[in-house]
């Protein structure tokens, strides 16, 4: 088989919108990105047969566990901000789902968006750079679906095993959950929107300022810049700094753009006069 140059594993998930459901979830855009990246790419998830969106990722290298339902997430904005409801939740990802071939992938990119990756998995990866998005590991709801922010008791043991753990500012509860985080992370990226991101390597700490961009449509952007800065960071045989420009500039420019295609359009570009 072919090498395996990123590997995304989460739940896709439909997302409702006033227009009809829309394909959602980190794979979703990580895996779109890191195939116009120039990665041959693969998605381990689950769904049902109550919403097609396979066409969409074209070109990728495909495992689905059967479920009989697809993750379902509504977001309704507020002017007390979003509330997020989780509707129907697709099957777990254990580590017995990973094609054997598919554990030597260059990057493995961790990506739960509702507690459906086993923490066991991190270590089948012994020869990968291993990224983390651990937003779903953070999340808890109740028998209504309303999803809150919750504690996530397998952090300080998994975190370590991670080559970059990277989470946006809102994730974060308080110092506190950041204090650990970074006591348990060797690289651990902070974004916070317009303002860029902040990188925690070692003992160094600096923050990356971006860009203004013009918001056009800001889906999506979170996941793009993980995948970006993954990437990059592979490319540059582990410097952080890098990485976190080239996610900062891939980043503001897909939030400039309407769709996923026009983005991954822009952002080709945008590499082409990196």
């Amino acid at each position: 088989m072919t090498q395996i140059d990123y590997l995304a594993v989460g739940h896709v998930s439909k997302d409702l919108a006033p227009d009809g459901p829309k394909l959602g979830g980190t794979v979703s855009f990580s895996g779109r990105l890191a195939q116009a990246l120039g990665c041959h790419t693969a998605v381990l998830t689950s769904s049902g047969t109550d919403f097609s969106w396979q066409e969409q990722m074209a070109g990728i290298e495909l495992c689905i566990v059967p479920s009989g339902q697809t993750t379902t997430f509504e977001n309704v904005y507020t002017a007390n901000g979003r509330i997020q409801t989780l509707h129907t939740q697709a099957v777990p990802l254990l580590p017995g789902h990973v094609p054997a071939a598919w554990q030597r992938a260059a990057i493995v990119h961790l990506a739960p968006i509702a507690n459906e990756i086993d923490p066991a998995m991190i270590h089948l990866f012994s020869n990968s750079l291993v990224g983390l998005t651990p937003q779903g590991w953070m999340r808890q709801w109740d028998s209504n679906g309303r999803v809150w922010p919750a504690v996530w008791p397998a952090a300080p043991e998994i975190l370590p095993l991670a080559a970059a753990v990277i989470l946006s500012q809102e994730d974060l509860r308080d110092e506190a959950q950041l204090d650990m985080f970074r006591a348990c992370t060797r690289l651990l990226v902070v974004t916070k929107g317009y303002n860029g991101c902040t990188i925690y390597f070692d003992d160094e700490i600096r923050h990356l300022p971006t860009r203004r961009a013009v918001e056009v449509n800001a889906t999506g952007a979170g996941d793009i810049f993980a995948t970006a800065f993954l990437v990059r960071l592979h490319q540059t045989r582990g410097n952080p700094w890098e990485a976190g420009r080239f996610a900062n500039e891939v980043a503001a420019r897909s939030v400039e753009l309407p769709d996923i295609e026009a983005k991954l359009a822009g952002i080709q570009q945008l590499i082409r006069e990196f």
